[in-house]
């Protein structure tokens, strides 16, 4: 069982990030069912709880990645998510947020940007869970609007602080949207349920360079409007 911790809400999340590196230390059934019994409290509206969640470990995670390499060497730029990760034309400042991050990883990965090659094997680690030994899939009844994708996300945020409490690590990859139907397949998801993302979940490998990335916020001033009168 994952160490337990005294932390704060507010420190765990600062301290949270998207780990990309992990040790191959499993993580027991018995605490992953102990984080989701903690985490099943995260609120949403009308009590409805809609998240549906898609644990896979040992020989299930296996046969996932392997799904995925195999859908991967037939066409790496197919797409078959039904959900954007993000908007066309994305705008700033959106778009520079995401350009200075995903530089920064590069940077502490070592792989310089004519380095094609170098960061299609590193974007392909994704599909690996970055090496995590658990992986979770979120999904939706199809049914559902926009309001419980809010509630999903909730669901997910108290996972990730829950984990990390345990001294657990996680890393949510919308990256696995692009290979829903794959993933669907292989573990007999029905139609009925919509995929967004996958988690990685496991130990962090604390001397990988990629874990010290940490990325910056906007200030309150940037995104808080106070109404007084």
């Amino acid at each position: 069982m994952g160490a337990m911790t005294n932390r704060s809400a507010s420190a765990l999340l600062r301290s949270r990030i998207s780990t990309r590196a992990y040790l191959d230390t499993p993580v027991p059934e018995s605490e992953i069912r102990e984080i989701l019994d903690i985490a099943r409290y995260a609120p949403s509206g009308g009590n409805l709880q809609p998240w549906k969640i898609h644990v896979v470990t040992g020989a299930a995670r296996q046969r996932v990645i392997d799904a995925v390499k195999v859908s991967l060497s037939g066409n790496p730029f197919a797409v078959e998510s039904e959900l954007k990760i993000y908007p066309e034309n994305l705008w700033e400042p959106y778009r520079t947020r995401r350009y200075v991050l995903g530089e920064a990883m590069y940077e502490k990965l070592g792989i310089a940007r004519e380095d094609k090659s170098g960061r299609f094997a590193h974007l392909a680690r994704n599909f690996e869970f970055f090496g995590a030994p658990a992986g979770l899939f979120f999904t939706l009844d199809r049914r559902f609007d926009k309001g419980q994708w809010a509630h999903l996300g909730m669901m997910m945020l108290a996972i990730s602080l829950v984990a990390e409490e345990r001294g657990l690590a996680t890393c949510m990859q919308e990256s696995w949207t692009t290979r829903a139907k794959t993933v669907c397949d292989t573990l007999g998801i029905p139609e009925t349920e919509q995929f967004y993302c996958g988690m990685a979940l496991g130990y962090a490998d604390k001397s990988a360079p990629v874990n010290a990335l940490r990325s910056d916020r906007a200030a309150v001033e940037e995104f808080a409007t106070f109404h007084q009168k």
